[in-house]
């Protein structure tokens, strides 16, 4: 594998197929671990320390994800996250050092696809990398793929080859990781469908300790279709509610 070396302001140049990853964390020492972590998978890795650098790094580089903590100093990550979507849709892996649901619901907000709580294993973090990115793959193979037919539950309406969404004829903005979310609860409508069976299903990442992420993103996707729609089933999972016949 070729080696590409880089510094926090320095611009890497990309061989091949490789993917870019920015990093974007004012811990030298996370930095540093997750760096290592990520090349050590194959990715070119570039790092920026703070909201305005990672900004800049973003639209010069062009990364292919980015890893983003939300305390920054200049500007937080909610902030980069918003203007880097503007700029142009890049996955986004967000951290944040507080278990707080409220940080979570708001990155998903601002367009970030998944989040992981510090501490968190560079194990897990490197699945997580891999998996945001075959999610996008997807994505860009549904774009040019025909799929037959629009689903339509009641009011709602998922477009698979468009990779839309729509409740009452509008269009609804979801991330890819909410429409792959809602794609697997409407393939077995009113199905209960537990935590671990869509952990693994729309994460690839069988293990339990992420199960909190599927609640962050089953009531951010709520917000944004309606909570009605989704019923949770307490101590099992959730089920994607459908008009009677």
């Amino acid at each position: 594998m070729e080696q590409t070396h880089t510094t926090h302001n320095g611009v890497a140049a990309t061989p091949g197929a490789q993917r870019r990853v920015l990093v974007v964390e004012d811990d030298a020492t996370i930095v540093d671990a997750i760096s290592a972590r990520l090349r050590a998978e194959g990715f070119l890795v570039q790092t920026a320390l703070d909201g305005p650098a990672a900004v800049d790094a973003a639209e010069a580089w062009q990364p292919d994800l980015m890893v983003l903590d939300i305390m920054l100093p200049g500007f937080d990550g909610l902030e980069v996250c918003r203007r880097v979507q503007a700029q142009r849709p890049v996955p986004v892996l967000m951290l944040t050092a507080r278990d707080d649901e409220t940080d979570m619901l708001v990155g998903l907000g601002v367009g970030a696809d998944d989040y992981m709580t510090k501490p968190f294993s560079m194990r897990e973090l490197a699945a997580r990398v891999h998996v945001l990115l075959r999610r996008v793959e997807r994505a860009a193979l549904a774009a040019v793929t025909p799929r037959s037919g629009i689903l339509r539950l009641g009011e709602l309406e998922i477009d698979h080859a468009q990779r839309r969404v729509r409740v009452r004829a509008d269009d609804v903005h979801l991330t890819p990781t909410e429409f792959d979310l809602l794609v697997c609860l409407a393939n077995t409508p009113r199905a209960v469908l537990s935590r671990e069976q869509l952990l693994a299903e729309v994460w690839d990442w069988a293990d339990a300790s992420g199960t909190r992420t599927v609640d962050s993103h089953i009531k951010a996707l709520r917000r944004k279709i309606g909570a009605e729609r989704i019923r949770t089933v307490h101590g099992v999972g959730y089920a994607l509610e459908t008009p009677a016949p």
